[in-house]
C-alpha cells in the first residue's frame, strides 16, 4: 500500500447532527529540484517514489533520454530536495508554461508545433484491450479508494498493464510513468496510456514524446489536445466508462 495520506480529526454533519470524526486526506509534498547547480523548479506532488517523478519530469522536458544522461542523482525525502547533475547542460533560457488543473505543474519550452510521433503508423488496439487496460488501472488504484483526490494513469498493450502511477497531480502521473519506464527499461513506443484525469495539451505532448500511440481518459480531452493528437496520428479516447467510450481522433 502507498502511504501518502494523513489522518485528521474532522466534524461530520449528517442526519441533522454534528459529530466528531476522522478522515484520511491526501498529502501534498513539494520537491525542490536543482539541476546542474541551478534551482529549476518545485514539483508539487505525492511523496512516494520521488526518483520516478524527478527522472520522468526531466525526461518529458527533453533534458534526458537514458539513465546514462544522469551523472549524479540524489533525492532527500526527509527535506523534499532533489539534486541532479546531467551530462548535458540545460538551456540557459527556459520559457515556463504553467499547466492547467489541480496540482498545477510546469513545462519548459513547450512548442507543440515541433512534436513528431515516435510510434509507427498503423498501430492498432481492439476495443476490448482498451477497456481491459482501464479496468486494470481501476483495480490497481489504492489511494482514491480511501479518500479520493488522487489521479492515476497506466501504460499497457495487448498483454495488459505494464506500469501504473498515482499522484495528486494528473500531470505528475505522466512524469512518474516516464521515470519508472526509464528505471525499469520499459519501452513505451506504440503503447496505450489510460488516465483518470482530463487530458490537456502538455499531457499529450508528454505522451507523444514518449512514443505513446493511444491515450484514453475516464473524463474528457481539451480541444487543443485533440488537435495535437490529430496532427501526430495519436488516438484520443474520452469518456471511457464501463463498456463504452468516445473516439476523438485516429479511430
Amino acid at each position: 500500500m502507498l502511504d501518502d495520506n494523513i489522518k485528521l480529526k474532522t466534524r461530520r454533519f449528517a442526519n441533522g447532527q454534528l459529530l466528531e470524526s476522522e478522515r484520511s486526506v491526501v498529502q501534498e509534498f513539494p520537491v525542490r529540484l536543482t539541476v546542474n547547480g541551478r534551482e529549476l523548479t518545485t514539483l508539487i506532488s505525492s511523496p512516494h517514489q520521488l526518483n520516478f517523478l524527478v527522472a520522468g519530469f526531466l525526461r518529458n522536458q527533453g533534458f534526458v533520454e537514458t539513465l546514462d544522461d544522469f551523472l549524479c542523482f540524489g533525492v532527500c525525502e526527509d527535506f523534499g530536495v532533489a539534486n541532479v547533475r546531467l551530462a548535458r547542460e540545460i538551456p540557459a533560457q527556459l520559457v515556463p508554461t504553467l499547466t492547467s488543473g489541480c496540482g498545477t505543474g510546469i513545462s519548459f519550452n513547450l512548442d507543440v508545433t515541433k512534436l513528431r510521433p515516435k510510434h509507427q503508423q498503423g498501430v492498432s488496439y481492439s476495443p476490448a484491450a482498451v477497456l481491459s487496460l482501464m479496468q486494470e488501472l481501476n483495480q490497481q488504484t489504492e489511494l482514491y479508494r480511501s479518500h479520493g483526490g488522487i489521479h492515476s494513469a497506466a501504460v499497457g498493450d495487448d498483454s495488459g498493464l505494464l506500469i501504473h502511477a498515482e499522484d495528486l497531480g494528473r500531470h505528475n502521473t505522466f512524469d512518474r510513468l516516464a521515470g519508472q519506464a526509464l528505471f525499469q527499461n520499459v519501452d513505451l513506443t506504440g503503447k496505450m496510456l489510460v488516465t483518470s484525469g482530463r487530458v490537456s495539451t502538455e499531457m499529450v505532448a508528454k505522451a507523444v514524446h514518449l512514443g505513446i500511440a493511444l491515450i484514453a481518459t475516464r473524463t474528457s480531452p481539451t480541444d487543443k489536445a485533440i488537435e495535437i493528437c490529430k496532427a501526430t496520428g495519436t488516438t484520443m479516447i474520452g469518456y471511457l466508462r464501463g463498456e463504452s467510450f468516445e473516439i476523438f481522433s485516429e479511430p
